[in-house]
């Protein structure tokens, strides 16, 4: 890409994308490799409805924050947390793909709900995200992990399943803050930022 194709825009979101991973490799470092109710209270849910709603090219959309998250899962698992990684990936948890499926329905909520910042659209799309992250990502708990405080497997049966969702209500409470959050800080600094500068406007990406 030549200097006169570059589009600014793509450079800017790219760099919200990059703080969400940083702080979350930040957080997860200042937890000292613990899990905690904080541990969800995270950028990532941010991350991923801000590049569902900015950029043009729905491939961007995905491809730049699972990528974000991936490097992030990587770096958090191999230095923080290696007891919570697979035995098969070495890097990455037992049924991470929940996590990441997720994920990807959390980019759509930025697509589908977010097609004009406001702040009703935002808090709409977060509290889905929320939703989206809870039921998907926490298959792989239910099918993988051990109730916590036990060291006993979730009964793999619907009531089995309910229980590990209850037992994540408090993690995915602050999933929902972190969306809300850090989503009003990336949302309203970009949009701040666009009227600021006109070359940021929504150009075809």
């Amino acid at each position: 890409m030549s200097i006169k194709q570059f589009n600014p825009r793509v450079g800017v979101l790219l760099l919200f994308i990059l703080a969400a991973g940083v702080l979350r490799i930040a957080f997860a470092k200042a937890g000292a490799g613990h899990l905690t109710p904080l541990s969800n209270f995270s950028p990532i849910g941010a991350m991923g409805l801000f590049g569902g709603a900015y950029f043009a090219q729905k491939w961007k959309s995905y491809l730049f924050p699972l990528l974000t998250l991936l490097l992030s899962d990587v770096l958090i698992n191999s230095f923080f947390y290696p007891n919570y990684s697979s035995m098969i990936t070495g890097m990455l948890y037992d049924g991470w793909y929940f996590t990441y499926l997720a994920f990807a329905g959390m980019v759509l909520m930025g697509q589908l709900i977010i097609k004009k910042v406001t702040v009703s659209n935002v808090v709409l799309a977060a509290v889905a995200a929320a939703f989206i992250h809870w039921i998907i990502s926490d298959i792989g708990p239910w099918k993988f992990g051990t109730i916590p405080g036990t060291s006993q497997p979730y009964a793999q049966t619907f009531g089995g399943f309910i229980h590990c969702l209850v037992m994540a209500i408090p993690f995915e409470l602050n999933l929902l803050y972190g969306n809300l959050i850090y989503g009003a800080f990336f949302f309203g600094t970009f949009e701040l930022m666009q009227r600021r500068f006109p070359v940021l406007a929504k150009q075809s990406l």
